[in-house]
């Protein structure tokens, strides 16, 4: 599926090959954000309590499901298949728990229901309960999407230039190397985030998501910080207190490893979104706001995209209409495509072939020598 939709014949690998190296457009687009949303459906913007609603009931039962199946069945199973049934309930337990962190993401965009406290309510609520400070989060992505494909203004992952990457980069620039990167990356990433800032845009001061008084947020926001840092740390309390209960190794088997999974995945769902050889990223001189939203990918998860709400195959359509519900995506992403031609990309790899791909690939961002657009950088991996 891309630009050009399915087809019943498989692409030969020199097409495919060709199409991932193509680069996307980078010059303004010969369309508007308005002349973009009358291609969608006008219902494509109308938000349900009800059917939003359902889809936190439905992945919470699942969720409790999975849960009631391994504290009472499990421990009857023989040695070797009792470990087995734990790390298979925690890479599908992982998963799903992915999906309520993209309901409460539908929530930092106000695309969960008309009304922003209900919003902001089952945000927090769900957000905290994965260690999320959820309205921490909620400023610092609202930056990223307000600054998307920016250099100097971009919260995440935001790409370094060459005269930037430290000096050990070129012995990590081999498998072992970055099997090393990308283990780090996928378990520690999120939280280094969070409170280190690591991968975000560099500030004038330490900045961390936990800090009401950091660089990242304003003046009106800090009681809200307040607000975020009470839920992590309620929940915190609440698993110290399970653990004390029910032991350790209970509390990491039903809680931790599902963790786990659900971090790495919102890493790598991320840097997928925002990292590929054929996307630009823009400095100042050249950068405006629908070049930058433009500047994503839609991937390819296979079932996964529906456990996790489509946020991986509709990327490219929230990023233009980031209050649109989840639901309506995939119609409006249809839509939108005609429109959007080659500034639209599409990528099927397999995620993990992609990961280890752009891995190699995308290790820093530079202008092309032989243009006069020098504000506008690309991948390279030359080291």
């Amino acid at each position: 599926m891309g630009a050009g939709g399915r087809t019943s014949v498989p692409p030969s690998n020199r097409t495919v090959e060709a199409d991932y190296a193509k680069r996307v457009p980078f010059e303004k687009p010969p369309f508007s954000l308005s002349q973009i949303k009358k291609a969608i459906p006008p219902h494509c913007f109308q938000r349900s309590v009800i059917r939003s609603f359902s889809y936190v009931v439905y992945d919470l039962t699942i969720a409790f499901c999975l849960y009631y199946a391994a504290t009472n069945y499990f421990h009857k199973l023989p040695s070797p298949l009792f470990y087995l049934a734990w790390l298979l309930y925690g890479a599908v337990q992982g998963c799903i728990l992915t999906g309520v962190w993209v309901i409460a993401h539908e929530c930092g965009h106000h695309a969960f229901s008309d009304y922003q406290w209900l919003d902001d309510t089952v945000g927090l609520v769900l957000h905290s309960g994965l260690l999320v400070p959820y309205f921490s989060w909620k400023y610092s992505h609202r930056r990223h999407h307000s600054n998307t494909g920016s250099l100097d203004r971009d919260e995440v992952f935001v790409p370094k230039k060459k005269s930037s990457i430290a000096w050990w980069s070129k012995y990590l620039n081999n498998p072992i190397g970055r099997i090393l990167t990308l283990t780090i990356t996928l378990t520690l990433g999120w939280p280094l985030y969070l409170a280190f800032n690591v991968s975000g845009r560099p500030y004038d001061r330490f900045a961390c998501h936990y800090d009401p008084y950091g660089p990242i947020y304003s003046d009106r926001e800090r009681l809200q910080i307040y607000i975020s840092d009470a839920g992590v740390i309620a929940v915190s309390y609440g698993l110290i207190r399970l653990a004390m209960a029910k032991g350790l190794a209970w509390v990491v088997g039903v809680y931790g490893v599902p963790l786990l999974v659900v971090n790495g995945f919102l890493v790598l769902i991320t840097y997928l979104q925002h990292t590929h050889p054929a996307l630009p990223h823009y400095d100042s001189s050249e950068w405006d706001w629908l070049r930058g939203a433009l500047a994503t990918v839609d991937r390819d998860y296979g079932i996964l995209n529906k456990v996790f709400h489509n946020i991986t195959d509709t990327h490219v359509a929230h990023h233009l209409f980031s209050t649109m519900p989840h639901y309506h995506a995939m119609e409006a992403t249809k839509a939108i495509k005609p429109i959007l031609g080659e500034y639209y990309r599409f990528d099927g790899t397999p995620f993990f072939k992609a990961m280890w791909r752009e891995a190699k690939e995308c290790i820093y961002v530079e202008p092309d020598q032989d243009t006069q657009n020098k504000g506008v950088f690309w991948y390279n991996n030359k080291l």
